[in-house]
């Protein structure tokens, strides 16, 4: 009976690891088949008084070999994502583009018409890897756009080590048939998707275009917490994009450079966002858009992409207005996602040694899966003279930045989930703020002293220490929020209106950690079920509100609105998102003259 139990338990928990990991559901019944089997072989070798410890332990060894060959076996496969949530999905009609005719689908009530996968670019692969994006190919036919395209080449967690994290984090796991596969992925990348209105005549609508967030090393297009549908529903189009990230899309070298028509290299993500915009200018109107009513929008490294694209010669005219979440890149030296020429050649030349290339070409015959694994971080934009030409604060004290209006802001806790598996105490902590900020530590500790309250914390585990409160304060302000005190200070010298958020809303999911304001501004809180309360949803109505405003005007405020206060040099204030809405003071300001002076000390002369 003792043995019985232990096998029945152990097969539970072998199922729980299958649920977690996403494995086919015949994986499950062979596993229930394996134990059944194995009970079964234990009675008939005690039957049979074969039942020695020997006989038992092969026994066993071999019921765990089956279950591990099993496991690998019934993995999941990987399975393009449907453009919509509802089964056999209605056809849009017929839509022209450059490259040919397309048609989309339409979400269950009919309100909105989601063309997924459109190809803006030819495929970056082959002897297209490590060049600009190619003009997109023409096809005969009509091209069915109704499954997102395949995610960028990126390195994948562990699929039960995800699953694990959704359960702890963000308390959103759900078991549902159906979820038995991976998304997938593929260096053939470089699509969009195009979420448009349903029953919208007159005049063209403007439109948003978004840069997904990933830390320009990872991400998809087709994320559930800003997916465009319900922006859409509200007057807009929404387009997102793809495009190449980490090694593929960052990598430098200077063979690359002297072998490009336009002396560059390093920008190629930058580049495919910058050809993805060209085509929704010339293809924007065939679905009842606005070519010069478009609003760049991103969070994170789609942020700090943003910012590029405000500064780059290749996008001016493109669009009028910007959005942007939760980082930039226009401080001196900024934190991340930017770094100079000098250091992404350095960079280039490591990935090369690591792969035993004697050149970029050599890299080109890398197989993709191969090439991903590359220990060199990629994941920065640089001065490459043609994408970006300058440093971008250097653009901005000369007034030549291209948006007409900004809408910006950041979150409670930007560091705080960057920073779970750091330890910080009274003794370290000075150290661990010299790895951002050196020789300025001293100067940060006394402006956020290691006693610093511990903020409250969503995740569950974390090895905290007496001074993890004050390190996740003094990084969200150095990672994060610092870079949009600078671009709203440069947008109020130059007259541009310029409104900031502060998102403070808690919650059962994400809270108000870094991307936690995502689907409240997208309009994407429906998608967990049971998560959010009535108050995240009266807050989401306000923010789908204001971003919709904003990328019809320029301006976020409208009737029935809180009045969101637009920054000039004598109003500072941010509109705090919460419960309740108000403008408030920046809470790091007292932060920022310390990074102002690490800032003005590595200043490029």
């Amino acid at each position: 009976m003792a043995f019985t139990i232990i096998v029945v338990i152990i097969t539970i928990l072998y199922l729980a690891i299958l649920e977690l990991s996403k494995n086919l559901i015949i994986g499950w019944v062979i596993g229930v088949i394996l134990a059944a089997g194995f009970i079964v072989l234990r009675f008939y070798l005690k039957s049979k008084q074969k039942n020695t410890k020997k006989v038992l332990a092969l026994c066993w060894l071999g019921f765990f070999a089956l279950l591990v060959v099993n496991t690998l076996v019934t993995g999941p496969p990987e399975k393009q994502v449907p453009a919509v949530d509802n089964k056999n999905p209605d056809v849009t009609s017929v839509v022209h583009v450059n490259e040919g005719d397309l048609t989309g689908v339409y979400n269950e009530d009919h309100s909105v018409k989601v063309y997924a996968g459109v190809p803006y670019a030819a495929p970056p692969v082959g002897e297209n890897r490590f060049k600009e994006p190619q003009p997109a190919e023409s096809w005969s036919g009509v091209k069915a756009c109704d499954y997102f395209a395949p995610m960028a080449m990126q390195s994948r967690g562990n699929t039960l080590y995800d699953s694990l994290s959704h359960i702890l984090g963000w308390h959103d796991y759900q078991m549902k048939l159906g979820d038995e596969y991976i998304e997938a992925m593929s260096e053939d990348c470089l699509y969009l998707n195009v979420f448009v209105p349903e029953g919208y005549s007159g005049e063209s609508l403007p439109v948003l275009f978004y840069i997904h967030g990933g830390s320009l090393n990872s991400g998809h297009s087709s994320y559930t917490e800003y997916r465009g549908e319900d922006l859409a529903k509200q007057g807009i189009i929404v387009v997102s994009i793809a495009y190449r990230v980490g090694v593929f899309g960052y990598y430098a070298a200077d063979d690359l450079k002297a072998e490009s028509p336009n002396g560059t290299t390093g920008n190629y993500g930058l580049l495919d966002q910058i050809a993805a915009l060209k085509w929704v200018r010339e293809n924007v109107s065939s679905f009842g858009g606005d070519p010069n009513r478009i609003t760049i929008a991103g969070e994170s490294a789609g942020s700090s992409s943003v910012n590029a694209l405000c500064v780059s010669p290749l996008s001016e005219g493109m669009f009028n207005y910007a959005i942007a979440e939760s980082s930039s890149i226009l401080p001196y030296k900024p934190f991340h996602t930017f770094r100079d020429y000098a250091t992404a050649l350095e960079k280039g030349n490591t990935v090369r040694s690591e792969f035993n290339a004697s050149s970029s070409a050599d890299l080109r015959s890398v197989p993709a899966d191969k090439l991903v694994t590359t220990k060199s971080e990629q994941n920065a934009m640089t001065l490459d003279g043609y994408a970006i030409t300058e440093m971008p604060y250097v653009t901005y004290e000369r007034g030549a930045n291209h948006e007409k209006a900004l809408l910006n802001g950041f979150n409670a806790k930007e560091a705080d989930a960057f920073l779970l598996g750091y330890e910080a105490t009274s003794q370290n902590y000075e150290e661990l703020l010299k790895r951002a900020i050196e020789p300025y530590e001293k100067e940060m500790a006394q402006v956020v002293p290691a006693n610093t309250p511990q903020r409250d914390q969503h995740f569950i585990i974390d090895p905290l220490g007496d001074a993890k409160g004050a390190l996740c304060v003094a990084y969200s302000a150095m990672w994060f929020t610092y870079s949009h005190y600078v671009w709203n200070n440069y947008l109020v010298e130059q007259g541009i209106p310029a409104y900031e958020y502060y998102f403070t809303k808690t919650n059962n999911i994400l809270s108000n950690y870094h991307a936690g304001e995502l689907p409240y501004a997208y309009g994407n809180l429906w998608r967990h079920p049971g998560l959010y309360s009535d108050e995240d949803y009266k807050l989401s109505d306000t923010m789908q509100k204001y971003f919709v405003n904003f990328v019809k005007t320029g301006n976020p405020n409208g009737e029935g609105l809180p009045n969101w206060e637009m920054r000039d040099k004598d109003h500072t204030q941010l509109l705090q998102l919460d419960t309740e809405i108000k403008m408030v003071d920046d809470p790091n300001l007292h932060i920022y003259p310390v990074i102002d002076k690490y800032q003005q000390a590595n200043k490029p002369q």
